[in-house]
């Protein structure tokens, strides 16, 4: 593929941050780079000129860069581990202080995270009436977080779940697709949100779930993201990271290692 001018990126990034409302500049350059060359080699243009040029021409190109550039890959119950921990730890730990929580799911893409949280809520709260919770799930992107609010999901991406979790929290739809129960959707807030504006969603949470979505993010933002979530946290609330993310060494003072290996800490007092 040619090698392009800087001058030509910087058009791209520009046209980027005004139309699609995405700042570029949260993100590693090489990222920024290696999603822009998937899409040119798909639109069969070979320079950042060509790009722009073919983007202002054709509009349905636009929401192919904001998937490529924001990547929402995600599943029921990613990392069983952290989970069971979710599970069997932190929630149990969290109702023995208060009654009623309230957990961030930030970066929450289609809806797989907040939900897979959503069904371990659920379940506590039935077998203890005593208990409640509130979870807000957020992302940048208003077009995955519409299909997370409609909570439809195909079979396949049903196959992490046992049939007695299914029949619990889904109801089959006609068409062969499974809808999230009202009951489950209650506990889920979802708000458009950008991360990188500084400001929590909400104050005084109990746990934010922000996993696999630092790692593209620079060093810089990942450590503002990392104050910000203190800020919001209440004291000893849980911060779960993706397995391959890290605390930088400016902001890891901030927190107290509960598993470095699953990447769950607690907000220090």
């Amino acid at each position: 593929m040619t090698i392009t001018k800087d001058d030509g990126f910087l058009a791209l990034k520009r046209f980027i941050e005004q139309t699609l409302k995405i700042q570029c500049s949260n993100y590693k350059e090489d990222y920024i780079k290696r999603r822009l060359l998937s899409r040119m080699r798909s639109t069969g243009t070979t320079t950042y000129e060509e790009y722009l040029k073919y983007l202002r021409e054709h509009t349905p190109e636009l929401e192919n860069l904001r998937n490529a550039l924001t990547i929402n890959v995600t599943e029921f119950f990613r990392d069983a581990d952290v989970y069971d921990m979710v599970r069997k730890e932190i929630l149990p730990a969290l109702f023995k202080g208060r009654k009623t929580i309230r957990i961030w799911c930030a970066g929450c893409s289609t809806g797989e995270e907040p939900y897979s949280l959503a069904m371990i809520l659920s379940d506590i709260m039935a077998a203890d009436k005593t208990v409640s919770g509130q979870i807000f799930a957020t992302d940048i992107d208003e077009v995955v977080l519409k299909k997370a609010k409609e909570g439809i999901y195909s079979e396949k991406s049903m196959g992490k779940l046992a049939e007695s979790q299914i029949h619990r929290h889904f109801t089959k739809l006609p068409d062969g697709t499974f809808q999230a129960k009202p009951q489950l959707q209650a506990l889920i807030r979802f708000r458009p949100h950008d991360l990188m504006s500084g400001q929590p969603i909400s104050r005084f949470l109990d746990m934010i779930s922000c996993r696999n979505v630092t790692i593209y993010f620079t060093e810089k933002q990942k450590d503002e993201l990392a104050r910000t979530f203190h800020n919001a946290l209440v004291p000893g609330g849980y911060y779960v990271m993706g397995k391959t993310e890290y605390l930088g060494r400016e902001v890891e003072g901030l927190y107290t290692p509960v598993n470095s290996i699953l990447k769950v800490y607690k907000r220090k007092e």
